[in-house]
C-alpha cells in the first residue's frame, strides 16, 4: 500500500465511525422524544376529561404549536400542585379564551 492509499483508508474509516456515531445519537434523541411524548400523553389523560382531550386534539390540527404550549403549561401547573382535579371541557375553553384574548387585534382601515 502506498501512503496515499493508507491515508484514504484511514479517512474513510473515520468518516464511517462519525456517521455511525451520528446515527446512534439521532436514534437516542428520537427514542427520548418518543418517551417524552408517551409520558406527556399519560399525564394529560390524568388531568383532562375525555371531552377536553378531544378539544385539544381538534385544535392541534389547526394550531399545533399553540396546543403544545398549552399542554406544557397544564403539565407544569399539575406538577406545581396548582391543578388538583381533572380539567373539564368548560374549564379548558375558559383557559383557551384567556390565553388567546391576550393576542392583539390587527385592524386594517381603508381610506
Amino acid at each position: 500500500m502506498t501512503d496515499l492509499e493508507e491515508i484514504r483508508r484511514r479517512k474513510m474509516l473515520e468518516m464511517q465511525q462519525r456517521a455511525q456515531q451520528q446515527a446512534a445519537e439521532a436514534e437516542k434523541e428520537e427514542q427520548l422524544r418518543r418517551q417524552f411524548e408517551i409520558q406527556k400523553r399519560q399525564l394529560l389523560m390524568k388531568i383532562l376529561t375525555p371531552k377536553a382531550r378531544s378539544r385539544l386534539a381538534n385544535l392541534r390540527l389547526t394550531r399545533p404549536e399553540f396546543v403544545e404550549q398549552i399542554e406544557l403549561q397544564l403539565i407544569q401547573l399539575t406538577q406545581a400542585g396548582q391543578i388538583r382535579s381533572k380539567i373539564t371541557d368548560k374549564q379548558l375553553k375558559e383557559l383557551l379564551r384567556r390565553v388567546t384574548s391576550k393576542k392583539r387585534d390587527i385592524r386594517i382601515v381603508r381610506r
